[in-house]
């Protein structure tokens, strides 16, 4: 009988086979996230047919607020955990103590400042919405630690098996709720739920339990890494729910319920997206730091596939708008149309943009994410700023026009000036993707100004032009070599997971 006894710490054994682990990981994570977004999507769509604009709008004017704090209640402490080669159990146990503790305190001041909330916005309803919403930074700060152990150790299936869980439970309730006739409070217990499920699930899959917090432990420097992260978090979250805190706040619930649900249909296949990049990418290249070629070749393949699958069909839903909004919300929501539009646009470089955040955290680039937050925010508020005269659709167009022409060419810039992965190199891998979102997205505008397309119905109008854009993408990535020999790999995957891919194999996307 072995006596060998699992360590949630140690990541020694997961040198030996990391390319495979992290394939395999990223075929988990990734399946795991197209069930998260069917279910999303579908909830999206089933709830916007179950509740009003006014609902969306209403629980939104608070979700605004409370996105930033929900990105600084982790204190980049999660991502320390992942990015650290070695850590301790006191270390640990420190955190968990840090985030519980800092999770109860955003809690209290939620509590507290539930009624100002409500008179800013001018909405009485708002004041126990927000309490109640307290609790889950309450039932987050309780998961933090355990929930980076789990990625530290890169167990993707357990990961799979908590958010997917979490997330379609959550969503039965609020449909239940909806159904019923709860109105604005299916989407408040909905939010309630995916923390405390998660909560419950992720003590039980990860072994790990704190112990008391111990000072004089060595966390300084992974504190100050967090704070990095953090302020990186909080700067992005403050650009992104200014737009939606000032429509609230200018043109009440209902013009906020409609650009909320745009936003929402399109940027949930982006975070289901981006979240298991992260979730497999971060450990995996946080192990690579010392072999900078590895590293490179790493980055490079997962950043050109990650924009080859995100930009084309961005830029299909951006000329397909009003059938998109017309299928899935129906009638009453056509007047999302130009803001479904205008977030398409903004999602083509959005995936690419936060993915450059990568070589940040695993390089332990603290400045520099730090700065990076600091020059995106600034673009994304001045873009909100200056089109909140035009009103709410002005806002969206700004968004989307700073997104392509601030945004990204500004991370490719910082994230290349420094480390193995240059900003040529960056520039290089998204550029057949942005030429087969152009031609896509060019072919499809030409079909429906033709003839051809004046009658046609809805659905197949949509379905025409999928195929459209697809054969016409496939096309330019078929005529660039870089592409092809990134499809090639991908057409190689199965062998790869089976036996250790040769660093050739891993390399060509990089060359």
């Amino acid at each position: 009988m072995s006596t060998h006894r699992y360590d949630p710490l140690a990541t020694e054994h997961l040198q030996q086979d990391l390319v495979q682990r992290s394939l395999r990981g990223g075929l988990v994570a990734f399946g795991s996230q197209a069930v998260r977004f069917v279910a999303q999507f579908g909830g999206t769509i089933l709830l916007a047919r179950l509740l009003t604009p006014h609902a969306f709008g209403l629980v939104a004017m608070t979700a605004a607020l409370l996105v930033l704090l929900d990105l600084i209640k982790e204190l980049g402490l999660s991502a320390a955990t992942i990015q650290r080669p070695v850590i301790s159990q006191q270390q640990v146990s420190t955190l968990f103590w840090i985030n519980a503790g800092f999770g109860c305190l955003l809690a209290i001041i939620l509590l507290l400042a539930a009624p100002a909330i409500a008179l800013f916005y001018g909405e009485p309803d708002l004041a126990p919405i927000t309490r109640w919403l307290a609790l889950g930074f309450l039932l987050s700060g309780l998961t933090i630690q355990h929930w980076a152990l789990l990625r530290r150790q890169m167990r993707f299936t357990a990961i799979a098996i908590i958010e997917t869980g979490a997330e379609l439970a959550a969503l039965v309730l609020a449909a239940s709720l909806a159904l019923n006739g709860a109105g604005y409070w299916a989407l408040v217990a909905q939010r309630i739920a995916g923390p405390a499920l998660t909560l419950a699930a992720t003590w039980l899959l990860c072994p790990w339990r704190p112990g008391p917090p111990a000072r004089h432990t060595g966390i300084g420097d992974m504190l100050r890494f967090g704070g990095s992260v953090t302020g990186f978090n909080l700067l992005s979250a403050a650009a992104r729910s200014l737009d939606q805190i000032l429509i609230g706040w200018l043109w009440g619930p209902v013009a906020l319920g409609f650009y909320e649900r745009a936003a929402k249909l399109v940027l949930v296949p982006v975070n289901n997206l981006n979240a298991p990049l992260y979730a497999v990418a971060m450990p995996a290249l946080s192990r690579l730091e010392s072999q900078p070629e590895r590293y490179r070749r790493t980055f490079l393949l997962v950043f050109e596939k990650f924009a080859m699958i995100t930009m084309p069909p961005a830029a299909l839903a951006a000329v397909t708008a009003d059938w998109v909004v017309g299928l899935l919300f129906g009638a009453q929501w056509q007047a999302a149309t130009p803001y479904v539009a205008c977030f398409a646009v903004a999602a083509m470089t959005l995936p690419v943009t936060l993915s450059v955040g990568l070589l940040y955290q695993s390089q332990n680039r603290p400045a520099d994410l730090l700065r990076a937050a600091v020059l995106d925010a600034a673009a994304v508020a001045a873009a909100i700023l200056a089109g909140v005269t035009y009103g709410p659709l002005g806002i969206a167009v700004a968004y989307a026009a700073a997104g392509l022409l601030l945004r990204l060419p500004t991370a490719l810039w910082l994230g290349g000036r420094r480390g193995p992965v240059s900003s040529r190199d960056l520039t290089a891998a998204i550029l057949p993707s942005l030429a087969a979102a152009a031609v896509g997205g060019g072919g499809v505008v030409l079909l429906r100004w033709s003839d051809m397309m004046g009658t046609i119905a809805p659905l197949p109008g949509l379905a025409l032009s999928s195929l459209v854009a697809l054969a016409l993408a496939a096309l330019v990535f078929l005529a660039i070599p870089r592409s092809r020999r990134v499809l090639g790999i991908l057409r190689r995957l199965p062998q790869m997971l089976r036996h250790n891919p040769t660093t050739s194999s891993v390399s060509e996307a990089g060359e």
